[in-house]
Order: C-alpha cells, then structure tokens, then sequence
C-alpha cells in the first residue's frame, strides 16, 4: 500500500511544491519505496509508494493517456488484470493503478463499482474540473479531510494534514464518543474540522468549493437475501472465499499470512498455503509474555500442518513502554486495543520476510463471531428492564465475572442505539457524562438505529460500519503501515461481504455455536480440534500489568493535574477506577487503558504537531 495526499484551493492561489513536500513526509512510512508530487494552479497531489505490483513501473501521480487527468492512488485492484483485458485503452504499465485511469475515461466516476479490493484515491480530471475522492467499500484503506472556505485537503492520514491546518485542536464532542468506542466513529474525527471521508463514499470537489458526498455501495442494497439449505451456505461461502484468497495472492512481491491459531487465520493461511506458489508461505504469530491463554502452541500446530515457515515474537511490558507514544503517533489518535502494540510487532517481524500479508480480519463482524451475537434478541428486548437494577447486578459481580458484567452493562442502557453500541463502550452513557461533566453533543452513529432484519443482522450491520471500519481496520492499517508492511483481510472482499448479509442469520449463529458457517468451511481445511476451541482472541494480560510494572505509570498519567486527562476528566472517578483495580476488587484494565491510550496520544500529538500553515 502507499500514502497519498493532495490540496485544492478556492482562492486561486497555486500550490507552494514546500507544502506538498511536507504532506508527503509525513506518509514515508506507508510509501518508503519512491515519492512523487504534481501540481497545477490551485490544485496538488503527493504520493509515496510502497511497490506491490509492476515494481519498475506505475510510479505516482499518475497521468492519463491525454495527460488531462491525474490521479493518486493507495492500494490493491485485485481484478485489475481481467479490467485491463476489457478497456480499450493505450497501457503504458503492467500495474493496477493505470486501470482506475482507463475505468475513469470510460464510465467517469461510476467505475468505481467495477473494482474489486482495497483502495483509496483521488483523481483530478482538468476536463470537468473536478477532484474525485474516492474509499473502498468497507473501509479497508483509511482517507481524511480537511475543508474550509479556502482550501479542501486530503490525505491518508490525519498528520499529514498539519502542514495545512497548523497545529491540531482536539474535538472536545469527539470525547464522549471515545469514551463509547474507544475510537470516533466515522465521519468524525479527533481533530476539530478534519472529516473521514465514510467507507463505500466517494467526494466530488469543484473550483467554486462545494463537496458533493455520496454513497455509491451499502450491503443492505447490494445483498440479495438467499433462504438456502445449511450445506449450500457452507458450499457458497467455500467457494467465495477460494476466490477471494487466490485473488489476494496476487503480487509481484513475497505474500505470507498472520496465524494466531484461531479458526479464521488458520482458515485464510490454509487456503494460501494451497494456492501459494514459489517455495514455502511465510506465516507469523504473536504470543504474551506470562499469559496462561498465550496461543502460540496452536499457531505452530496449524504451521506445521499447512507446511508453512513459522516465525513468532513475544510481547512484553516493555514493548508498550517502548512503543507506546510511537505508536499514537502512526495511529492518529490513541491505541484503542492494547493488542495494537502486539499487532505492530507482528508487523515488524512479517517486515523482515514478506511485503504483504493476509489476516483474518473481518469473519467476526461478518458471521457472528463474539460471544455478544447470541445474546443479539435481548439486546432489542432489555429496555424493559430497570436499568438501574441491571448496573447494581453489575457492581456485585466478582472480578472474574468481567464477560457477564459486559453484558449487564450494555443492557442496563436506555435506549436500543445505546444497547448496541454497550457491547464494546469502556464506559456506559451515564459513567461518560460523570467523567466528562456534560451530556454528549451527538447521539450513537447511525448504524444502530439505520440496519434492517431481525437483531443479529442489524447487529452484525452496526459492527463492520461502527467496530470494523473505526477501531480494527484502523489499527490494521496503522500498525502495518508503521512497519511499511501491506495487510489484506480476504474476509473482507465485497463478493465474501455481500454473501455473508445475504445468508440467513442461522447459519451464523446456531445455538451456542458462532460463526457456524465458517467453522464447517474450515472442518475442510484444517485440524477440527482448531475449530472446535473455544475462541480466545488476541488478548493482552493488561490487568496483570496494571497491577505490576505498569501501576505507578498509570497513576502519574492520569490524575496529574497538567494532564490532558487530569484537567478534562473527573479525576476523583479515576482515583477510584485505578484503586479498585490495584486491590483486585474490580477488574478495571479496559478503562484504564482507555484512559491512559488517550492521555500519551495527546502528549504525543502536541509533541509533534506541525507548525506551518497556508
């Protein structure tokens, strides 16, 4: 993948190569391979690249055949080959990224609906006079924005807008929404006016300075419902996911794949590792230090069965203290999951052999993977409770019962929207208003209240719109990139995506059993010890660590009075959290962490904010 960013300004006034220069620095580590930048008048682009496909070629920004057209583009055309086939048009390249071009010429801007993979893009087309702003459909690939009345700036990260909007203002709205997700949900963002441009949405920005949104894929509009008998749903899925493993394959460059030993990687890495071609895959875990749950035996059971070349790295406390203020930086805002840090050095260690891997990112959100899913009815059902008994029930849990109290704490809220999104908020709506001291300015996202079907589909709807594209696909990008390693979740291709919304909720979730579909898939592939586990995920003994060599850090962080923290949270409520936790009355490390992710982003932030400003 590779880091684009561009400016147009209303004003007339030509674009300085300085300021182009300075936006694509802060992108080298998405790109380290080449740069490039092009201006014309009022109207610039940037690119760095990470080389993928036709190495020797396809450098960036890109012109069209007519030289009327320009464009910037990060990431993958998987089909790109079968487009070329079908255009008529004067190639120069061999890569993916000259067909966006050729698509361009052709349909305009509906030629975004012919590609299949991952991408974000922008293409000026000097004709029209117009700049089109472009994200995948699931929002695989990041795009943010900037946009005042005298300049629309773009770019694939947040920090590579500074050198346009000077130093950053924190959205103080944004805070309440942290709080609830552990990230801002799109199309907000940290940053006082800096927008997401929102997954499966394109931008149209003219010379007068209107931006014209639109929405051009949704799943609910693009999933036929399929009432099919349990054995065709596992036999579509196993076909669909063939194609979308064979197609994610495809580079001029080594491919290796993440494996933790859960169902979903060791289903992607096994269907690799039979289309793989050119010696042994790759294949890379991640394991924690003094974790009894530490998953790394299962991983090395799946390697040796596909027949992959292992490599694996341990986690340690001191990685987070060495990381930490790194990592907020690349990320753009705080690391909302403590796993962030180990999905970066998994990164790293992938680096080292492989420029690109396959992850099994996506299956959860698509086929009912947490435990949550089972409880999807009462989810809609729970208001008729009082929810001020539900939050008492909650207090009296032992610290043991941290996955009950997580239920009983997302149904004690008032509202459905706010149900919904309980399930994965450190802090309900009302702990959110005591720490913050004000209601919240905006409402849940409209994912929770906009999705159609019965509970679990309108479940699963809010997830890869809210959960997904914010917080995992987020980190994925960010802690891949900070290694100039490329990540792709052929879960997540939009043919594997629309036949999971089009399938009935019971072959998903069937009784006590998630994911049913997928587990039957990968009864195929791989041992069904591997699949019948009991799922653990990607989980860091945080509570142990914040009683430990992490405590007394946490505690100076945040309830310092200079702190960003200290001075914007109740810090009585805090002492309070960090107290329980530290004498083993309540297991506190997701807030914690929440906390304390917020606190060193916005140190580092400040720290390395950029001055300048057009």
């Amino acid at each position: 993948m590779c880091g684009i960013a561009g400016v147009r300004r209303f004003d007339g006034v030509p674009i300085e190569p300085r300021l182009l220069a300075e936006m694509s620095r802060c992108l080298h580590h998405r790109g380290p391979d080449a740069c490039g930048t092009w201006s014309v008048g009022s109207v610039g682009l940037a690119h760095t690249r990470l080389s993928i496909i036709d190495l020797a070629g396809s450098a960036q920004p890109m012109a069209g055949s007519d030289g009327r057209t320009h464009l910037v583009f990060n990431g993958e055309i998987l089909n790109y080959r079968q487009l070329r086939a079908s255009l008529r048009y004067p190639f120069r390249t061999r890569g993916d990224t000259e067909v966006l071009l050729a698509l361009h010429d052709r349909y305009g801007a509906g030629g975004v609906t012919q590609l299949r993979g991952q991408f974000a893009y922008a293409l000026h087309d000097s004709r029209t006079d117009e700049t089109h702003v472009v994200r995948d459909r699931l929002g695989i690939l990041p795009l943010y924005y900037y946009l005042d009345d005298r300049v629309f700036a773009f770019a694939s990260e947040i920090k590579a807008l500074f050198p346009v909007t000077g130093v950053p203002r924190v959205d103080e709205a944004s805070m309440h929404d942290y709080l609830a997700h552990r990230t801002v949900p799109s199309p907000h963002t940290f940053i006082e006016r800096v927008r997401k441009v929102p997954a499966g949405h394109r931008l149209v920005v003219r010379a007068d300075g209107t931006v014209r949104v639109s929405r051009y894929w949704d799943v609910e509009n693009h999933a036929p419902r399929r009432i099919v008998a349990p054995d065709e749903a596992v036999r579509l899925l196993d076909n669909t996911l063939t194609d979308a493993v064979h197609d994610a394959l495809v580079a001029h460059v080594p491919v290796g794949c993440y494996l933790s030993g859960g169902v979903d990687s060791s289903l992607i890495a096994a269907m690799a590792a039979r289309e793989h071609s050119g010696g042994r895959m790759h294949t890379f875990a991640a394991g924690f230090a003094d974790n009894p749950r530490d998953e790394t035996p299962w991983s090395r059971r799946v390697a040796r069965a596909i027949g992959s070349e292992h490599h694996e790295v341990m986690v340690t406390p001191d990685d987070f203290l060495d990381t930490w203020s790194r990592l907020s930086w690349h990320r753009d805002g705080p690391l909302s999951e403590p796993a962030d840090v180990a999905v970066f050095r998994l990164a790293a260690l992938a680096r080292r052999e492989v420029k690109v891997v396959l992850s099994g990112e996506g299956s959860d959100e698509l086929f009912g993977g947490y435990p949550k899913y089972r409880h999807a009815r009462a989810t809609k059902w729970a208001g008729v409770l009082p929810g001020a008994l539900l939050r008492r029930i909650e207090r009296s849990l032992p610290p043991g019962g941290a996955r009950l109290g997580v239920a009983v704490r997302a149904l004690s809220e008032p509202t459905y929207a706010e149900r919904m999104r309980g399930w994965f908020a450190p802090f309900t709506s009302s702990e959110r208003e005591r720490l913050l001291g004000r209601p919240a300015a905006r409402s849940a996202p409209a994912p929770y209240r906009d999705g159609r079907g019965d509970p679990l589909r309108r479940m699963l709807y809010a997830d890869i719109h809210t959960y997904l594209a914010d917080n995992l696909l987020e980190r994925g990008d960010r802690m891949s990139m900070a290694a100039s390693l490329e990540l792709r979740p052929p879960f997540l291709d939009h043919r594997v995506v629309e036949l999971a919304f089009g399938l009935p909720s019971d072959v998903k979730v069937r009784g006590t059993t998630m994911k049913w579909v997928v587990k039957e898939v990968a009864r195929r592939y791989v041992d069904p010890e591997v699949v019948d586990r009991r799922k653990v995920g990607f989980t860091v003994p945080m509570d142990v660590w914040f009683r430990g060599g992490l405590a007394d850090m946490a505690f100076d962080l945040l309830t310092d009075s200079s702190s960003f923290v200290g001075t914007h949270f109740d810090r009585t409520g805090i002492r309070r959290l960090l107290t329980d936790h530290a004498s083993g009355a309540r297991n506190e490390q997701v807030r914690i962490w929440t906390l304390l992710s917020l606190e060193v982003w916005h140190r580092e932030l400040v720290s390395r904010s950029i001055g300048h400003r057009i």
